[in-house]
Order: C-alpha cells, then sequence, then structure tokens
C-alpha cells in the first residue's frame, strides 16, 4: 500500500494506524483489559436496557456492533462505546410518553432514535459541526447529568428493595407514587448485591493497596464487583428456585446466538418518524458532547489526541450499527472506559477482545443470564450512577461565578420538575441569556500611566498617572449591537465626570466590531465634537481598522486620529492640551 493512499485510510479509518504500529507485546496488557471491560459491560448492558424500559438483551446487543464500529473509526485508543446510563434514562423518558406510546413497540422506537440519532452525528460530521461540543457550557451540562442521575436514583431504589413501582421521569413523578407489593425475598437480592458493589469498591481497592498488590490485579478485582453481585443473586434465585415460590422478579427469556442484522424496523410512517426526531436530537447531542468530554480526558492522559469531527462519523455509525441490530442509543461510557484504561488497555483491540467474549456469552450462557434477579441489576444501576450527583459542584460554582452558578442549579432543577429535554432546554436558554446579558455590559476601564512605564491600568486597581481634560479608555470586549449603547453610555458619562476635551479609545482587546456599533459610534463621535470633545482610537487591530476603513469611520472621526501605541496617543495629545 503506497503511503499518500495509507494517509488517507488512516483519516477515515483510524484502526488503521493502530494496526500499523502494532507491537505485539501490547497483546497481553489489551487481552487483559478486554476481560476485565466485558466483565463490567455484560451485567451493565443488562441493567441500562431494564433502566430504559427495553429487554434485557437489548443493552447486550448494544454492546457489539456499535462497539466494532467505533473502534473502526473512533480516534480514542480507549474509549468504551455502548448503553450509557443518560442515554437510557433519556430513552426511557422518550419511550414512556404517551406521543410516543402511540407508535411501534419500544424496541422499534429504540432502533429508531438510534438510527435518527446515528444520522444526526453523521451530517453533522458532513457539515463540519464537530466543535459544536464547545456550545453546551459545562456547568448545564452538569446540572443536567446530576438532575438525571437523580431521577434514575429515585426510580431504581424501589426496585432494589422489593418496592414495585411504575417507571418515572421527574421527581413529581416518582415520588407521589405508592408502592405496592413489597417483595421481601427481592429486598435481600437487592441490598445483597448493594454491599458487593460498595464493600469491593473503594474499601477493598485500600485494603489491595495496603497489601502493595499490583494496580491492573486491583482493577480486575474491584472492577469485578457488578458481575460478583450478579452471580450472587442469580445462584440463590437459582438453587431455590424465588422466581416461582417467592415470585422474585428475574429478567426471564434472552433469545440465544447473536442478533440479527436487520432493516425491518424501518417499515414506519413518516409521521412516526416524525414525532421521534426531537427526541433523538437530543438523545444524539447529549451522547457525543458526553462521549468527547471523556475521549479528551483520556486522549490527554495518555498525550494522545482526538479529532472531534471523526468522532461524530464514529458515534454516528456506532448508532447506525445500533440501530440495525436490535439495539439502542449508544455513547462512550465513563466508568467503563476508565475501566478499561485502568486495566492496562494500549489499542482498540482491547475492545474488540471485550466484544468476542460478550458474543460468546451470547452463544452459551443466555440460560444463566435469564434468572438474574432484577433487584441487582437495580444495584448496578444504583452505584454505576450515584457518581454523577455532584450538588457540591453546584455550589462550588455558584461561589466561583453566580451565573454559571445559576445555569447549573436551573438547569439540575429543571431537569427534576419538568422532565429530561425540557431541563436541558431551560438550562441551554439560561446560558444564552447570562451570554448575551455579559455581553450586553463589557467590561470598561478608564486608565492611567505607570510611572516611568508605558503600560496603562485601571485607575481604580493601580496607582497610575492620569491628565487633566484627557480620558483614556479602554474596551475589553468586542463591539456589537448588543453593547454598543452600554459602551457610549459609559463614554458620554465618564467625559462629564472627568470634564474631558480629549478622549483616547484604547481598542487593544477587540477583534470585531458590527455595522450597528460602527453606525452609533459614528452618532456619538459627532455629539461629542458639538461639545468641544475630540475622540482618538490607539491599538486598532486589522480587521476592525479595515472595517472602519470599509464604512468611511476615519473621516468622521477628523480631528481625531488613530494611533498605533496609546503612549504615542498620549504624547501627542499631551502637547496639544499644553
Amino acid at each position: 500500500m503506497s503511503a499518500s493512499l495509507f494517509r488517507k485510510l488512516a483519516l477515515k479509518i483510524p484502526l488503521a494506524t493502530s494496526l500499523k504500529t502494532y507491537r505485539w507485546d501490547l497483546f497481553h496488557s489489551d487481552v487483559f483489559a478486554g476481560i476485565i471491560t466485558a466483565i463490567l459491560l455484560i451485567p451493565q448492558g443488562m441493567a441500562y436496557a431494564l433502566l430504559a424500559g427495553l429487554p434485557v438483551q437489548v443493552g447486550i446487543y448494544t454492546s457489539l456492533l456499535p462497539a466494532i464500529a467505533y473502534v473502526l473509526f473512533g480516534t480514542s485508543r480507549v474509549l468504551s462505546v455502548g448503553p450509557v446510563s443518560i442515554a437510557a434514562i433519556m430513552v426511557a423518558s422518550t419511550l414512556s410518553s404517551p406521543e410516543i406510546m402511540e407508535y411501534g413497540t419500544p424496541i422499534q422506537n429504540a432502533m429508531i432514535l438510534a438510527l435518527e440519532g446515528g444520522l444526526i452525528l453523521c451530517l453533522m460530521s458532513l457539515l463540519n459541526m464537530g466543535n459544536l461540543v464547545h456550545y453546551i457550557s459545562r456547568p448545564v451540562l452538569t446540572g443536567f447529568t446530576s438532575g438525571a442521575a437523580v431521577i434514575i436514583l429515585i426510580s431504581q431504589i424501589p426496585h432494589m428493595i422489593g418496592l414495585h413501582v411504575q417507571p418515572c421521569n421527574t421527581i413529581e413523578n416518582c415520588v407521589t407514587q405508592i408502592p405496592t407489593n413489597i417483595n421481601i425475598h427481592e429486598m435481600g437480592l437487592g441490598l445483597l448485591a448493594f454491599s458487593l458493589l460498595i464493600i469491593m469498591g473503594t474499601p477493598l481497592s485500600k485494603l489491595l493497596t495496603y497489601f502493595n498488590l499490583k494496580k491492573s490485579l486491583r482493577t480486575a478485582l474491584t472492577k469485578s464487583a457488578p458481575l460478583l453481585s450478579v452471580i450472587s443473586g442469580t445462584l440463590l434465585v437459582t438453587l431455590y428456585s424465588l422466581q416461582n415460590t417467592q415470585g422474585v422478579d428475574i429478567v426471564g427469556f434472552i433469545p440465544k446466538g447473536m442478533p440479527e442484522v436487520s432493516f425491518s424496523f424501518l417499515e414506519i410512517s413518516t409521521e412516526h418518524a416524525l414525532v421521534l426526531l426531537p427526541s433523538a436530537l437530543f438523545i444524539s447531542l447529549i451522547a457525543y458532547v458526553e462521549s468527547v468530554a471523556i475521549a479528551k480526558v483520556m486522549a490527554s492522559a495518555r498525550g494522545e489526541k482526538i479529532s472531534p469531527n471523526q468522532e461524530l462519523v464514529a458515534l454516528g455509525t456506532a448508532n447506525l450499527a445500533s440501530s440495525i441490530s436490535g439495539g439502542m442509543p449508544v455513547a462512550g461510557g465513563f466508568s467503563r472506559t476508565m475501566v478499561n484504561y485502568s486495566a492496562g488497555a494500549q489499542t482498540q483491540i482491547a475492545m474488540l477482545i471485550a466484544v468476542t467474549l460478550i458474543a460468546v456469552v451470547l452463544h452459551s450462557l443466555t440460560q444463566t443470564l435469564e434468572y438474574i434477579p432484577t433487584a441487582a441489576l437495580a444495584a448496578v444501576i444504583i452505584v454505576a450512577v450515584t457518581p454523577l450527583v455532584k450538588l457540591k459542584s453546584i455550589f462550588q460554582i455558584w461561589h466561583q461565578d453566580k451565573a454559571d452558578g445559576f445555569s447549573q442549579a436551573i438547569t439540575f432543577i429543571g431537569v427534576l420538575v419538568l422532565g429530561i429535554e425540557e431541563g436541558i432546554m431551560l438550562g441551554v436558554v439560561v446560558t444564552v441569556f447570562n451570554y448575551l446579558k455579559r455581553a450586553g455590559k463589557p467590561h470598561l476601564a478608564v486608565v492611567g500611566r505607570i510611572k516611568n512605564t508605558n503600560h496603562y491600568r485601571n485607575i481604580n486597581r493601580h496607582n497610575v498617572e492620569t491628565w487633566k481634560h484627557l480620558l483614556l479608555i479602554r474596551i475589553d470586549e468586542n463591539i456589537t449591537f448588543a453593547n454598543i449603547n452600554y459602551i457610549a453610555e459609559f463614554i458620554e458619562k465618564e467625559q462629564k465626570n472627568h470634564d474631558a476635551n480629549t478622549i483616547v479609545l484604547i481598542f487593544s482587546s477587540v477583534s470585531y466590531v458590527d455595522t450597528t456599533a460602527v453606525s452609533t459610534f459614528k452618532e456619538m463621535v459627532a455629539g461629542l465634537r458639538l461639545t468641544g470633545t475630540i475622540i482618538h482610537l490607539s491599538e486598532v487591530r486589522g480587521p476592525v481598522f479595515d472595517k472602519l476603513k470599509k464604512m468611511d469611520f476615519f473621516n468622521d472621526l477628523l480631528p481625531g486620529r488613530v494611533f498605533f501605541q496609546t503612549n504615542e496617543a498620549v504624547t501627542n495629545v499631551t502637547k496639544t492640551l499644553d
């Protein structure tokens, strides 16, 4: 293969680069990581399928072809793609809404959501929209995930302790339900699983660290907790036939073998597809933002880079693969990715090994999986999503920045009270409003010169030199229609306060002005000229200079001038004043 052809292939299929440079001494690390990741994937996948209101096999199917698709096209070497808690609760919210329940079956609707989400992500990649990740602020995302995690916890705790309740997607729906038919045996199985998950987490990790056990072995033992908790509950159900004698809820029938690739779910009406489209858009965007955030953290830790636009291709393809193989929407999972990384994964080969093991389980152990108690899976969900509730972060952000803290708190409350999609929409609207509010009142400073230097600083922060009748104002923001009136009012107010007949506007931080701003500036210059006040500019950047020149601003500025440096402006103006 020619070098140029390989480079083109590597851009489209990053796995090609990994295979070309693959060293066999890495293989044992990838095998170990693949085994540990598969151990976590199976119970987690089943649990997240139940959380989404789908049969457990859907979660397992979602861990196969989508993972292979991401391995082929993704730029992260350790990101584990499959069913995740946030996507699952969003799917559950969609599937339980009355307008959606009128169309198709839950499995069919989940597959359509994955298909539409995949197409949306692929279309975004064609439009080179990979940097969209930067347009959803971290406070909004944290508020959303915390709110969604609280909903998940409130909805799953009853299942873990043997209470039978209906699915819920707001805190009101969850807490107003009256639990019925408590099952003591289910409660025991759920609490047993929960206890094992807790004990085999931080306490076991600290104990193994005390005995200087290798990090890879510590990871293997602690991260096998979900599998061990599920196996313990399954053994008890099987030995004592608890599903028959005590009415314990179990997973039930799981089809044996690999999922069939099928397009039959596409036999739907246009109306059916359109009613699911808004939810598919939300799910795919959140999945992308979360996945890229995780991939970036991992890439930074490994000294690697990811391509946000290529990630759109990879996640889009993964969702398309999920749709045709009986799955649900997928994303990168933080816990699974950390397990993969901590277990020593070196390349994407680790995920291929994990997928192979899951396929083996589907072929040979489905009958055993049928006896897994749903209470144990609820415990797996609860332990997995609890770290996502970051109430402390809301108070920290509020202390650091009131506007960001408000956006985060509103998103969190919105998700709890209004629902998943409505909550994040509210958060985005509040963030945009805060941005416009900030943009409408930019930072402006009256400055003076630090003695014996050419440095100019805020007169309210530093001991600086000023001049009678000369006013220096630094504008620390781009100038647009949103803030020009505020800037003009500030200039006119300070001109009166300082009794200045000469003003120098410092444009060192201004990289853009729009036409409305230039027109308003012209009016302000003309108005101040009538009062005997002259305006000069300094440190005007090239793009801003070009815009002012095109709009013939400099003629209106006369007798004001444009100076290259602020110090040059001060020297010339003070001579004139003298």
